[in-house]
């Protein structure tokens, strides 16, 4: 953690000034380039550029990418990341070792914000990390899910570093990396005057994390399947496969075994209701029709033979009738 402090400064130079040389300003671009690598992973910085060049800020307010200096930068936000473009100080603090130490470093510090799994604090020279700001009202990390050990993808030029969040800074300035993180990139890691004054772009995947966080393999495992995810959200997503269809088959004649099924059977098909069909107060109204003209022709035929009947008794009591007169006729005669 670094307070980029002119009065701070001045004072360091005149203690250090019999056996070190002046603080120099942020040269215009890194010392070390011809020996870094080109990149960290598969992920090409102009890939990763071309994410960020649309801003929606996240923070209320902007930072000053060193003490006394204008606020101009923003934290902007994706659903993926958050990230900004600044500059880059030098941090050296954490453990001591060769290049960051008391007598390197006027401001260093032996702490870092966050600690190893084992509980130390982190090497500065060693470990590639980055410095988010303190919290303030313009801007809290945590609620845009960046912590310790969250991890980020550093782009300077044609260069991309992955690194964790490893220590926080003054809650107004912004822009500021391990010494380890500024050699990987080509930066000179100088703490008293190394850094870059603009260009760097720093963009933290959102609810990431290395495990642990002192494991800078596990840092570029997670950051490069981030980053890739991350490249691929500006990338329409491609159409699923379409699966390939049967070819039609001709209809088969059922087997013995196979008979056809009434598809209106008990078990089958529902049969759709009909508009004429025929309701159950119809059926019964006709039903009671049907009986009153069975009841009334079975009356007719019983009147018919009854009639009958009484036709053929009175024709046998005439025929009777007749027989005795010509009986009587007959006596008449033989009495003459």
């Amino acid at each position: 953690m670094r307070v980029q402090s002119l009065t701070l400064a001045a004072a360091g130079l005149a203690l250090l000034a019999p056996t070190t040389s002046p603080v120099a300003p942020h040269p215009s671009s890194g010392a070390l380039g011809a020996s870094a690598p080109r990149q960290e992973g598969s992920i090409r910085a102009a890939d990763l550029l071309a994410r960020v060049r649309d801003c929606t800020p996240v923070s209320r307010g902007r930072y000053r990418p060193d003490e006394g200096a204008a606020a101009t930068v923003p934290v902007c936000g994706t659903d993926e990341a958050v990230f900004w473009t600044a500059d880059m100080d030098i941090d050296c603090d954490g453990r001591p070792g060769p290049e960051c130490n008391s007598r390197t470093d006027p401001l260093f510090s032996d702490a870092t914000a966050y600690q190893q799994s084992d509980g130390r604090y982190l090497s500065a020279e060693t470990l590639p990390y980055i410095v988010v700001p303190g919290v303030s009202a313009i801007w809290d990390h945590r609620d845009h899910g960046v912590r310790g050990g969250s991890v980020a993808a550093v782009v300077y030029q044609d260069r991309v570093q992955y690194a964790v969040v490893g220590d926080t800074g003054p809650s107004g300035i912004i822009g500021e990396a391990s010494y380890a993180t500024a050699k990987a990139l080509g930066i000179r890691p100088d703490p008293r005057g190394g850094g870059t004054p603009s260009g760097v772009t720093y963009i933290v995947f959102k609810d990431s994390r290395a495990t642990p966080i002192e494991s800078h393999a596990s840092a570029v495992e997670v950051g490069e399947r981030m980053a890739r995810l991350f490249v691929r959200g500006t990338e329409e997503q491609p159409r699923p496969p379409e699966k390939p269809q049967a070819p039609p088959t001709a209809p088969q004649e059922p087997t013995a075994s196979e008979e056809p099924v009434d598809e209106w059977a008990p078990g089958g098909i529902e049969e759709p209701a009909r508009a004429d069909a025929e309701s159950p107060e119809d059926r019964e109204g006709r039903e009671r029709r049907a009986d009153r003209e069975d009841k009334g022709t079975q009356a007719s035929s019983d009147s018919g033979r009854a009639q009958e009947a009484s036709s053929d008794e009175a024709g046998d009591s005439d025929a009777e009738a007749a027989d005795g007169d010509e009986d009587g006729d007959e006596g008449d005669e033989g009495s003459e």
